[in-house]
């Protein structure tokens, strides 16, 4: 892990007791950002040589648990896998809640389902503690670069509280509504990018098989009403089928299994996200669950056509929290 390219950290004008729980690709550089902006932070991760490589890097302390971590903290961070991985850093007699003082704030940056934010939210009022769920866009480069996006669900006062602590790692912060409303959030947020990275596979494909120069064609019409982040950061990759990075098909294929469940329970027609999702499950059957998004691509006859997806999935990082 190489400490964050941002040119300048983004000091805080008020520093806070701080905790960051879950120091994975996303969670190492956003303590890091934590600690640059002046805040004292302490930090817990499952697996402990990634604290302490941490705490030497940032110059910050770690802890054996989540409790001890987050003890006299005014603000506690999580960021972890999923609703189970939450669940099991936050209960408990060793779990962050455990360890929180009363009027401090818990943040969780985990993609994870609504309920379980309302069901933590729910856990933080008996504890006079407050509560924001606040997923984060941007990536593991938003992450290092301090340029994240996040969604956030809870109550205004709690977010005036954090806001200022959040942006060191931020560039957009903002309050959606009530608990569970920064996951919604995020659902939609999934939804939209599944959309675009296979219009955006079916585009570059039918470019190819047409005998056109991609690369020419998206230069084009990355100029006009097509172009989007996936398109500036994916299109050259997948042509050159790179998919060795990123954010992985098996995170992909847990996010949108919490949107189509969401989606069961509102009513919600969800018909291309439904497709796109088989579609992630086949590159997953083909070996390429660790793989970028983008490699929906993959699933399209095309010439010059790469490696198998599971040749060039074998030996890929792991990817976050």
């Amino acid at each position: 892990m190489t400490p964050p390219t941002t040119p300048a950290p983004k000091r805080a004008a008020n520093p806070v007791k701080a905790a960051f729980i879950g120091l994975g690709v996303m969670g190492f550089p956003m303590a890091g950002h934590m600690k640059r902006a002046g805040h004292d932070v302490t930090v817990y991760n499952r697996t402990a040589a990634k604290a302490r490589a941490w705490a030497k890097m940032h110059g910050g302390a770690w802890k054996a648990t989540p409790a001890e971590a987050a003890k006299g903290a005014d603000i506690v961070c999580a960021c972890v896998g999923n609703d189970d991985d939450l669940r099991s850093v936050v209960y408990g007699a060793k779990g962050i809640l455990a360890g929180m003082k009363p009027s401090a704030i818990f943040v969780d940056h985990t993609t994870a389902s609504a309920t379980v934010a309302r069901e933590v939210e729910a856990e933080t009022k008996k504890r006079n503690l407050g509560f924001l769920d606040a997923p984060v866009s941007g990536g593991q480069a938003g992450a290092e670069n301090g340029q994240l996006t996040i969604m956030v669900g809870g109550e205004a006062a709690a977010f005036a509280k954090a806001e200022p602590v959040i942006s060191a790692y931020a560039r957009a912060v903002t309050l959606l509504g009530p608990a569970g409303s920064g996951q919604l959030a995020k659902m939609v947020n999934q939804i939209c990018i599944a959309g675009l990275v296979q219009g955006l596979s079916e585009g570059l494909a039918f470019a190819e098989m047409a005998g056109l120069d991609a690369a020419k064609v998206v230069e084009v019409i990355s100029k006009g009403a097509a172009q989007s982040w996936q398109m500036d950061n994916r299109a050259k990759t997948m042509l050159a089928d790179k998919f060795d990075f990123g954010f992985a098909v098996d995170w992909m294929r847990k996010d949108l299994g919490m949107v189509l469940d969401e989606a069961r329970r509102n009513g919600a027609l969800l018909p291309l996200t439904g497709v796109v999702n088989q579609f992630y499950a086949r590159v997953q059957s083909l070996g390429g669950g660790r793989l970028d998004t983008s490699s929906l691509i993959r699933l399209l006859a095309r010439p010059k056509a790469g490696k198998p997806a599971k040749a060039a999935a074998k030996g890929r990082r792991k990817r976050r929290r």
